[in-house]
């Protein structure tokens, strides 16, 4: 994947020392393999995974994902204070990929584990191993996502390795949507729990070798000045000095409770409202088939338009094409199969954007207050990234609920319509709010071309970029 580069970029030579070799984006981009193995999982299957087999109420179900938020609001700012001062012979951030490989991958295990518990023993223990897999995760995701911040300063180079992160990340996607459930129904055999363990132990044990790889792959280059101090509360006050930082928390947190929402809700979906539970996996596999193509085209156009504007552009599309499946019929397979591949792509092209973003934001807060604190500036996208996971997947339970659904039987117009909603103009709305929120975003391309260029001379000064 070749990037193009404005010629502002081409000029600077601390800039195209920061450039990476194939192997080592593709050696990072592994750790978001192994991490959307479990995340995809989580979107994909959770909600069901509790309500129709691990045996708790949907109203239990969304008040255990949303309460879990809270603890994440306190853990992720938290891990990324400890990630920025952590000091080893392999960087700030690199080790923690390592250190938590092994205990993510067995609590994954865990959390889709079924217990021979009583109901409130089966509630306990889905509160310990989820709080459990959300601190991991963030044990081991916040690092990892502040690594892409540090591993280069080009922010053309950065949208490129956010790129092939990507396109990894969308095929554990293509797994997860393809394959997971024929495994569950493979190895359960007609018990769904032992399927949904047997499943995700397969994938935990993928995951820790992927989480291996990156570690081994990759090397941090952007070190913050040797001059700075640390100190909490001057990392505190810069972050929320932040304008283009407070703009993106609000728009992770907003996005991913609206990809949360409709992607809890295909498999019922497809299960009552079209009553073909056999096409979801085709139906998923074919979507993310669009989301690639959209990654293709994202750096490209990013580097031409900027990426505040194909961001805004493409959330836009994807907002429209989300509305329109409140008019599809049940039986209208090729026509939302059509939709959906069409909405993939262009959500598509938001996805690597979102990452490269957040490493322009670190660079602005360095930029501004000539202090970095790239571990505190991707905590914020970690935590909004899972408290829109656990807010949207609790949004849907409710909304089931409040629409009546009942697990396993056939369902009421009235909860028909709930899932019909859930999965069109309900996460359309909020699409559209993520859409207003990224006009009051700062960073544009002039920005970005002038940010670089004054940082890398300041680097250069300092001999805080070592090549």
């Amino acid at each position: 994947m070749t990037a193009t580069r404005p010629v502002e970029f081409r000029s600077s030579p601390h800039t195209r020392r920061a450039q990476l070799s194939f192997w080592e984006k593709s050696g990072y981009a592994l750790g978001d393999t192994g991490a959307n193995f479990i995340f995809q999982t989580m979107i994909m299957f959770q909600l069901a995974f509790y309500t129709d087999t691990f045996g708790i109420t949907a109203v239990s179900a969304a008040t255990l994902l949303a309460a879990v938020r809270l603890w994440d609001a306190v853990f992720d700012p938290l891990m990324g204070v400890v990630a920025d001062r952590s000091q080893t012979r392999w960087g700030r951030f690199r080790p923690w990929i390592l250190w938590t490989a092994a205990p993510l991958g067995l609590m994954s295990f865990l959390t889709f584990t079924t217990p021979h518990f009583s109901p409130g023993g089966k509630l306990v223990y889905a509160y310990l191993t989820y709080i459990g897999l959300m601190m991991l995760y963030s044990a081991n995701n916040v690092p990892y996502s502040a690594l892409s911040g540090v591993m280069t300063g080009d922010p053309a180079e950065r949208t490129t390795l956010s790129s092939y992160r990507f396109v990894f990340a969308m095929f554990a996607q293509l797994v997860i949507q393809g394959l997971a459930l024929p495994m569950i129904h493979y190895f359960g055999n007609g018990d769904s729990a032992r399927g949904y363990q047997s499943t995700i132990g397969i994938l935990s044990l993928f995951a820790i070798a992927f989480f291996v790889i990156a570690f081994l792959s990759t090397k941090e280059r952007i070190h913050p000045a040797p001059s700075q101090r640390s100190s909490l509360r001057q990392d505190v006050s810069a972050l929320f000095r932040n304008g283009p930082w407070r703009t993106m928390f609000v728009v992770t947190i907003v996005l991913f409770i609206a990809l949360a929402m409709r992607g809890s809700v295909v498999l019922y979906y497809f299960k009552y409202y079209v009553g073909r539970e056999d096409l979801f996996s085709a139906f998923n596999v074919l979507g993310t088939a669009g989301s690639i193509g959209g990654i293709f085209c994202s750096q490209r156009l990013a580097v031409r338009y900027g990426k505040r504007d194909v961001f805004i552009g493409g959330l836009a599309l994807t907002a429209f094409l989300t509305a329109l499946f409140v008019a599809v019929p049940g039986g209208a397979i090729r026509l939302m199969f059509t939709i959906e591949i069409a909405r993939q792509f262009v959500y598509g092209l938001t996805i690597p954007l979102l990452w490269a973003a957040m490493g322009d934001v670190a660079d602005y807060s360095e930029w501004r207050s000539q202090r970095r604190a790239t571990g505190m500036v991707f905590s914020a996208i970690v935590f909004g990234l899972k408290a829109g996971l656990g807010f949207g997947g609790a949004i849907s339970s409710y909304l089931l609920s409040l629409y009546g659904y009942v697990p396993n039987v056939r369902q009421s117009a009235r909860a028909l319509e709930g899932i019909r909603m859930a999965i069109s103009l309900f996460p359309a709305a909020i699409f559209i709010l993520c859409v207003g929120c990224l006009f009051f975003y700062s960073i544009g391309k002039e920005t970005e071309i002038q940010m670089t260029r004054e940082l890398a001379m300041c680097r250069a000064r300092a001999g805080a970029q070592p090549v």
